[in-house]
């Protein structure tokens, strides 16, 4: 929106020309962001409170989180406005990407509000039913796979529906170009073609799955918001690169037209994450809840997949990844060993794995920041890719 006018300005002051520069915008869409919850915050978390929206503890978490029964919760409403109001303040909003991205965070923003409202409303700590969760999660996630195969894959957007027609006139058999291969980080040439429906397959496993994966770390004061910033930015640096031909093309990387625009996003995320995370901090005054979670998630697969860094996702977001895989450990072994032996036994104390350390004995600081510098280490493993390769 400011692009626009900055450029008809331009016209006749060459000051405004700055304000092309990607770097800029996202300079000061993650100051606008910020600005923006630092501000809201107060005034969100006194509404949520007088509301009663507050935060339904489950009873067989850890006794020390009972505590925290009515916490306002929903904070994650203050993060989506945030980053919603700064994107379209900052970016092109002509770029394709920029639009599959809010789309795709704010869908999932709207399921997980359904989730925390029927918490809060009709004081159940399960919310909405998982079956129903995953249906809604499914259709955005596939919706926005099948439009990110040719989006990414065409140089424009008017190249999109072009190459999707081709695809349909072939019988369904269009190989696509190579930018849409799996990239394999740490290698100069190693990538793998996916084919149109590998591609769908993929990215709707990477955008779902990352969205559960966030949801399922927000558990503690703090966890899930500092390492959704740290992996948000580090993929706002991979955007910058893959949307550049010159730096693309001295980093091995695939040109990916339009793809540094996510920059700016990126930029949003951690500034509206930053201003979050200071109402967010132990103690906590609002919880993000599933409308932030789930929404968050979606926005890092997304973008992701635009800057083809899938892999990457996975090992930068590794605490993410551990945190579902201790879920589906500890489910998968009781209903196991409850079939075989008639009784539940479980591999960790309790999960996610956050719990796990909680219940050893660690304290809930001491989890958050733990957690924090794994994901420091990790993010500054996957920049080094840039390099490394």
């Amino acid at each position: 929106m400011l692009l626009e006018l900055t450029q008809w300005l331009a016209k006749d002051y060459r000051f405004f020309a700055v304000f092309n520069y990607i770097t800029l915008r996202a300079v000061l869409a993650c100051a606008t962001a910020l600005l923006i919850g630092l501000v809201a915050g107060p005034r969100v978390i006194r509404k949520l409170t007088a509301l009663k929206i507050g935060q339904a503890v489950r009873t067989y978490g850890p006794e020390t989180h009972l505590v925290k029964n009515g916490t306002p919760t929903m904070g994650g409403c203050l993060i989506l406005i945030a980053i919603a109001i700064s994107t379209l303040l900052w970016a092109d909003l002509t770029n394709r990407f920029v639009w599959v991205v809010l789309l795709v965070t704010l869908g999932f923003g709207w399921i997980g509000w359904v989730d925390d409202y029927r918490k809060v409303v009709h004081r159940n700590p399960e919310g909405m039913r998982s079956r129903e969760k995953f249906f809604w999660q499914a259709l955005i996630g596939i919706v926005a796979s099948v439009y990110l195969a040719f989006s990414v894959s065409a140089p424009d957007s008017l190249g999109v529906w072009h190459l999707f027609m081709e695809w349909v006139m072939s019988g369904f058999t269009l190989e696509l170009p190579g930018r849409s291969d799996l990239i394999v980080p740490f290698f100069k040439s190693v990538s793998y073609p996916l084919g149109v429906t590998g591609f769908i397959a993929l990215t709707w496993f990477v955008i779902v799955g990352t969205s559960n994966a966030v949801n399922l770390t927000d558990g503690l004061d703090g966890l899930a918001i500092m390492p959704t910033v740290l992996v948000g930015s580090a993929l706002g640096v991979f955007a910058y690169v893959v949307g550049r031909v010159d730096y693309s093309k001295y980093l091995l990387f695939p040109y990916i037209p339009g793809a540094s625009e996510m920059m700016v996003i990126c930029a949003a995320l951690a500034g509206a994450g930053l201003a979050f995370l200071w109402f967010n901090a132990y103690p906590a005054q609002v919880f993000m809840g599933d409308v932030g979670a789930l929404a968050l998630g979606g926005l890092l697969g997304t973008i992701a997949v635009i800057v083809r860094q899938e892999i990457l996702l996975f090992i930068m977001g590794g605490v993410f990844v551990v945190e579902t895989l201790s879920v589906m450990l500890q489910v998968s072994w009781f209903k196991y060993t409850k079939k075989r032996y008639g009784e539940g036994r479980r591999i960790f104390r309790m999960a996610p794995l956050h719990h796990h350390f909680e219940v050893s004995g660690w304290k809930e600081t001491q989890v958050v920041v733990r957690f924090w510098i794994i994901t420091m280490m990790l993010v500054l493993i996957g920049l080094s890719t840039l390099k490394l390769r």
